[in-house]
């Protein structure tokens, strides 16, 4: 069964501490699945949201992959990493 958890990314846009949380919870928690909300406050147009996404997963390394969905980031966490 695969563990999921629901975050929001707001005003502030990507902080540090936010992405420092997000690699705490994958570490901590052992997760598999986060997906990030992404409010009003934190974009402009759907370009804003791809390019959180890449720099989220740039931060978390090659073991984790994207995919955006209207105005969701999910990020998968692989066992191995990604080409």
């Amino acid at each position: 069964m695969t563990s999921q958890q629901d975050i929001q990314l707001g005003k502030n846009g990507l902080t540090k501490e936010f992405l420092e949380d997000l690699q705490k919870r994958f570490e901590v928690r052992k997760l598999e699945n986060v997906k990030i909300s992404v409010l009003k406050s934190a974009r402009e147009n759907r370009e804003d949201i791809k390019k959180y996404a890449k720099e989220i997963v740039d931060f978390l390394g090659a073991k984790f992959t994207s995919r955006v969905i209207g105005f969701s980031i999910f990020i998968k966490k692989w066992r191995k990493a990604r080409e």
